[in-house]
């Protein structure tokens, strides 16, 4: 130490001067020190607890977040009070890798030893960087507010029509629908989108994919709101209710490879395929490794992998045979700091009924369903978050496999069971309905022989539609280079029957000898569409109404589900109904079709509005609504009054119907007179022309004595009277 003096040394340990010593051993923090964490909260130990204390925490950090150095922990020791040897309460570790240190703070910050005990982890590196702050407190600039545009403005449309995205070629359109009319353009770009698009579930965002990332869009203007940095994302989802994305790229997030600074990844994220970001602020919350379902000789990825609860509060996601692991939003942590151990599971499905304690349904409920594992049966099980109790569960015997069916308010929870017989020579179904909110959540169970293709409830309603078939083909490995077999099938509707002592499903009206391999009820229910979709020599799209009203129906049960109309779509890939349930889209995407590629417009009776034959069309989405505002009574009151309301519309109709009408005939007077213009001038240039050629006509007998009479018709197309006051 330089001018020391040993005859007058400082009086305190604080006066010496070390700043030789720190030249000379300067080190980079971030470089040198970056796997070695700081544990502060730990027990206080004599000499006789220390090698037990060391060995719990050891093996605890190890567990959770990787390999410790050989002799990388060290805990401090000082004679106490009574001049016995004690520990501090606070050690370092320093890990193999920087990851390992990263994991521990990300895990055990916070992690509760005892009621008493509860260890606080921080970095090495961020206890000598935030030692070295600046202590006068510095007020950070104020950034400028900038109000943002309505994002549910196009609900505001005076003529409450609906949108919707069509991505054709390299052009992403938005665009309001005008039933008959040709579809009115609202906003469009080149290249918006490198794969597809997707609506966020309440359609207040846009979302389009890039080699970068993500980005949402949205308002009047189609600004960019939001975007979020994950490289070659090929999937995403939103949650219930907008707060949260969820992106997933088949490439793990390599660091070396990203420009730094130009990203959100810490080194916890290296590594990592699932990113969950929280949608307002735009920042990472945390990311996950991929998860991979074997499938056969192939590892298959199972999307969504995480699916949400109704409120948004929690995510979870299954480790396939082994839990079923529940997080938190949005402190993305697992709920009781641990994942639920449930031998043999393979899917689960949330509730979509949120907490309400006035129906008795005080937290969110799940159901999961284990296979037969030695002697054990197959189970279907409820349980509630975040408690984790068991609700109800259902054994069963002879299973094959299952599928999980919520109906939309919750009520019912149908189960597609995949069974066999004991020789194992046939198999067969069964629907396993639980009456979720009545007592004790009584099951029922409805055998159907045939196999089934499809199964949906009506929406906020109390039936449910299926699919099956007993055709031969059914099963057998398609010939190469043809596409699959058209199988005749079987649609089954059923209905609660509430007329007896014991309610139950009960068989409405069976429809056979169909080709139909999907149905799609509509967002409002009492409707559904049946269509065979992507065959290459059947294209039928049925509409049909449940509950047909009229004088001629006779009252035996079934006889109110009529067929409204049976039409073809030649090459159709994809049905989709409006948010409304007033209009259905059938299309032929290039993705799935090689010729007629476009869509066409229907309403819901199946007459046909709009036919557009597009090159290379894509997609097409009908914007999602969000929930209405209106109460029970508001709509009941509507519904009483609806005469009232629809001579409002009818008029607007008519007085729509008058302008365009106006608008085609004057647009054919200018288009006769700008012909009779042309035909002027090119017989006065034909005179000019033969005069300068020396060919003039001669003058005819009657010249003088003829005249040229024009005719003009007009046709009243509508004629409307209407009384006045």
């Amino acid at each position: 130490m330089p001018g020391i003096d040993v005859h007058n040394l400082p009086e305190r340990e604080e006066d010496i001067d070390f700043s030789d010593i720190y030249e000379r051993h300067q080190y980079d923090v971030e470089d040198d020190i970056d796997n070695i964490i700081v544990v502060d909260g730990a027990p206080v130990v004599d000499e006789a607890k220390e090698e037990k204390l060391l060995t719990v925490l050891k093996k605890l950090f190890t567990k959770n977040a990787g390999e410790i150095k050989e002799g990388g922990i060290w805990m401090p020791m000082a004679p106490n009070e009574k001049g016995k040897n004690e520990s501090k309460g606070y050690l370092f570790i320093e890990f193999e890798t920087r990851e390992a240190a990263a994991a521990a703070v990300k895990q055990l910050d916070g992690h509760k030893m005892s009621k008493t005990h509860q260890l606080s982890v921080n970095r090495f590196g961020d206890v000598e960087k935030y030692s070295s702050m600046n202590d006068t407190y510095v007020e950070p600039e104020q950034e400028e507010y900038k109000p943002r545009e309505h994002l549910k403005s196009w609900l505001m449309d005076p003529q409450a029509r609906d949108q919707f995205v069509m991505y054709a070629g390299e052009d992403v359109g938005i665009h309001w629908n005008r039933k008959q009319e040709k579809p009115e353009l609202v906003h469009k770009r080149h290249n918006w989108t490198e794969t597809y698009v997707q609506w966020s579930p309440l359609g207040s965002y846009l979302a389009t994919f890039h080699a970068q990332g993500i980005a949402l869009w949205g308002g009047p203007s189609w600004n960019k709101i939001v975007r979020f940095v994950h490289p070659n994302v090929r999937l995403i989802d939103f949650s219930p209710n907008e707060r949260y994305l969820v992106t997933c790229s088949i490439e793990p997030i390599n660091l070396s490879r990203l420009p730094e600074g130009q990203h959100p990844f810490s080194e916890y994220d290296d590594g990592n395929n699932i990113m969950v970001w929280d949608i307002k602020t735009g920042n990472l919350l945390r990311s996950f490794p991929m998860v991979q379902v074997a499938d056969g000789q192939q590892k298959t990825i199972s999307w969504p992998m995480f699916k949400w609860s109704p409120t948004d509060k929690y995510f979870a996601r299954v480790v396939p045979g082994q839990q079923l692991s529940v997080y938190e939003a949005p402190s993305m942590g697992l709920v009781g700091k641990k994942s639920i151990k449930i031998e043999g599971i393979v899917d689960f499905e949330w509730s979509p009924q949120k907490p309400d304690p006035s129906t008795g349904l005080k937290e969110d409920l799940l159901a999961y369903w284990t296979p037969e594992i030695n002697n054990q049966p197959a189970r279907v099980t409820m349980m509630s978050m975040p408690s984790k109790e068991i609700v109800r569960t259902k054994n069963l015997f002879n299973v094959n496999g299952c599928k999980l069916f919520w109906q939309s308010e919750g009520t019912y929870l149908a189960v597609k069971v995949d069974r066999h017989t004991k020789t194992k020579k046939s198999t067969f179904t069964n629907l396993e309905i639980f009456r979720v909110t009545e007592k004790s959540i009584p099951v029922e169970t409805i055998e159907i022989k045939d196999p089934m293709l499809c199964f949906a409830w009506e929406p906020h309603g109390e039936r449910f539609a299926t699919i099956t078939t007993n055709d031969p083909a059914h099963g057998a490995a398609s010939v190469q280079g043809q596409g699959p077999t058209t199988l005749k099938t079987i649609i089954q509707f059923y209905y609660l029957d509430t007329s007896k002592a014991l309610p139950g499903f009960r068989p409405l009206k069976k429809i056979d000898k169909k080709t139909a391999n999907y149905l799609f009820w509509s967002p409002q229910g009492r409707h559904v569409v049946l269509a065979t979709l992507r065959s290459s020599s059947v294209c039928d799209i049925e509409f049909w109404d449940l509950d047909f009203d009229s004088k001629d129906i006779g009252k035996e049960l079934g006889a109110s589900v009529v067929q409204l109309s049976s039409q073809e779509h030649y090459g159709v890939t994809d049905i989709e109904w409006d948010p409304t349930g007033r209009y259905v889209v059938s299309a032929s995407s290039v993705w799935r079709q090689t010729v007629d590629h476009g869509f066409c417009l229907w309403d819901f009776k199946g007459q046909q509005l709009l036919k557009e034959n597009i090159d290379a069309f894509k997609q097409l989405l009908w914007r999602p609504r969000p929930k209405s505002l209106l109460s029970a009574e508001d709509k009941k009151k509507i519904r009483k009054n609806l005469k009232q309301y629809s001579k409002q519309f009818d008029q607007e109709d008519l007085a729509a119907g008058d302008a365009n009408t106006a608008r085609l005939i004057a647009a054919r007077r200018k288009a006769l007179e700008e012909w009779y213009a042309w035909k002027k001038e090119a017989e006065k240039q034909m005179l000019a022309e033969r005069k300068a050629a020396g060919k003039e006509l001669t003058a005819s007998a009657d010249e003088g004595k003829s005249e040229t009479i024009e005719e003009w018709v007009e046709e009243v197309i509508d004629e409307t009277e209407e009384l006045v006051d």
